[in-house]
């Protein structure tokens, strides 16, 4: 087989990286380890800022997006016992955010590109990478019982943080950022009523919460506990209790409905530089990861993929490598500004066991600073909604 560029992974950022390239005339073969229904299964992320969402509706995949997408021009910051509503959509001349399932984009784009018969595989079995550092990159895989090798003139590693992309680069020639914290998030997903129209995130003694949605009879909430917790543990009642508790959920704002998933996300930090090694190039979890407090890692897979496509369209057009060359530099930039904001709503609305009363009395003089001033509130926003993509 032999293609322009070969995308390992079909997640987000290798999905809409093809449907890019294919509106650019640009030709692409999608990899993918797992089946269909699981990777239009898989709980993620549901929040999408301004230039996430302009992005899909310029790649012409956000039809249902913006049919069945929840608009958010603000966001709620509990503690203390006082609700404090930001403004996001006032303080940054009208921008905002949207609720939609990060599996349901995924659904989308895997239709377009079915629909329109360009190839996307499943379970493929045996991905490897060859040539990495040459102008003539190879991807050998199974798919269907059957060895095949993919020739390319470029290679994108949208394969995830466990995907064989990164590892494929020498070890010598990558540098490794990571911090894991020492707390974790248990997740539910709840058919019942959104607690409010827009994200609530509450910081209490007991604990972190946040009540979001992924539509407006479904509740996502999340209440932060152990990287070891055991969910069998966790009653519904008992998980409902502690809700109530953490977010300060006034008599009958809180709906109970049926819960139909529970889980524990781990919460890391993690950066990969370069992202580029020869005619491989990583975007998304494959080259970093952000704790889910700031609702970042979809964003900066569409982040990277923009500034890819550019790079990519420029190439193979003739206009050389200098925008591929510039590809890591110029989304690390954005990645560590976007680090940074997630690293400090992860340390704000968390308790940490280990923090002293200095510290307890830095954290709430903080947040107070944040409850009363608007350029504080102003910088929340601007990062919330999302950092300028170009």
């Amino acid at each position: 087989m032999r293609t322009q560029v070969g995308i390992i992974g079909a997640g987000p950022a290798g999905l809409l990286l093809a449907q890019m390239l294919h509106q650019r005339g640009i030709d692409s073969v999608v990899l993918e380890a797992k089946p269909r229904a699981y990777v239009e299964g898989r709980i993620r992320a549901g929040l999408l800022e301004q230039g996430s969402v302009d992005t899909l509706t310029e790649a012409g995949v956000a039809d249902r997006l913006h049919r069945e997408g929840l608009v958010h021009h603000g966001l709620h910051l509990r503690f203390g016992g006082v609700d404090h509503h930001i403004d996001l959509s006032r303080l940054t001349g009208g921008k905002a955010v949207t609720i939609y399932g990060q599996q349901e984009a995924v659904k989308d784009m895997i239709a377009i590109r079915l629909a329109a018969g360009l190839p996307l595989c499943f379970e493929t079995e045996d991905v490897a990478v060859h040539d990495i550092a040459s102008t003539r990159p190879r991807v050998t895989f199974r798919h269907e019982g059957r060895a095949q090798a993919l020739d390319c003139d470029v290679i994108a590693g949208c394969d995830g943080f466990h995907g064989i992309c990164r590892p494929s680069i020498p070890a010598a020639d990558l540098r490794i950022f990571d911090r894991t914290y020492p707390f974790a998030w248990l997740g539910i997903l709840a058919r019942s009523r959104p607690m409010s129209e827009e994200l609530i995130y509450a910081r209490h003694a007991r604990g972190f919460a946040l009540a979001t949605m992924r539509s407006t009879s479904v509740s996502r909430l999340y209440l932060q506990c152990t990287p070891e917790e055991d969910l069998a543990q966790w009653s519904d009642e008992r998980i409902w209790s502690e809700l109530r508790t953490r977010l300060g959920a006034a008599d009958g704002e809180l709906e109970e409905g049926p819960i139909l998933q529970k889980g524990v996300t781990a919460m890391r930090s993690f950066v990969a530089e370069p992202m580029r090694h020869g005619r491989l190039f990583l975007a998304g979890d494959a080259a970093h990861i952000v704790p889910p407090t700031g609702a970042k890692g979809m964003n900066l897979a569409i982040a990277d993929v923009r500034v890819l496509v550019r790079a990519l369209e420029a190439f193979f057009v003739g206009r050389g490598e200098a925008l591929m060359d510039a590809y890591s530099a110029t989304c690390l930039d954005r990645i560590w500004k976007v680090q940074r904001f997630s690293w400090w709503m992860t340390q704000l609305l968390h308790r940490y066991d280990q923090e002293d009363a200095f510290e307890e009395r830095i954290r709430k003089a903080e947040l107070d600073y944040l409850a009363s001033s608007v350029a504080e509130q102003t910088t929340l926003a601007e990062n919330y909604v999302g950092l300028p993509l170009d």
